[in-house]
């Protein structure tokens, strides 16, 4: 069980309820993060509802294959169970074995990135920012930065919280 329990989405206040509702009409489902946040909907559409935004323009740039490979490495070297759960299976969901992948050239520096992040986002290598910025325009190198600012906070949500790994 968690450190904070999930809301009840059948007894949860309507601003809740319109909340839900307008995730659930995007596509999206309910996770055990989602149900935790939702105790704020400020909170709630701070993390989660700005991370998918970020991840769509994010996927425009490098691809969906490559960006879940990068918001996943950042979870794994993170040590986010939640997270890394929750991209292993959609890897997996899509055909993806990460464990027997080859990558790219720029998922490896991707991924390179995601470590560096995760190890000390405030102490990113110049070397590799270098790297990253003759690989990616502006435009890309913030869209990434940011992305992997956002997964840092999913990540730091769900083990400061202790949300459960279970299904939602």
């Amino acid at each position: 069980m968690g450190r904070i329990r999930k809301i009840d989405p059948e007894t949860a206040s309507e601003e809740v309820k319109e909340a839900i509702a307008a995730h659930l009409s995007q596509g999206y489902h309910l996770t055990n993060e989602k149900l935790t946040l939702l105790h704020s909907v400020p909170c709630f559409l701070a993390i989660e509802e700005s991370s998918y935004a970020v991840d769509r323009e994010l996927q425009k740039l490098i691809g969906k294959r490559a960006a879940d490979i990068y918001e996943y490495a950042i979870s794994d070297a993170n040590e986010c169970l939640v997270c890394s759960l929750y991209f292993r299976d959609l890897l997996k969901r899509e055909g993806i074995d990460i464990a027997t992948l080859e990558f790219t050239e720029e998922e490896t520096l991707l991924i390179e990135f995601a470590k560096a992040l995760a190890k000390d986002a405030m102490h990113v290598p110049s070397e590799l920012k270098d790297r990253m910025q003759e690989k990616f325009d502006d435009h890309a190198f913030v869209v990434i930065t940011t992305m992997g600012i956002m997964m840092l906070a999913n990540n730091y949500f769900n083990e400061i919280a202790e949300v459960d790994t279970g299904a939602a």
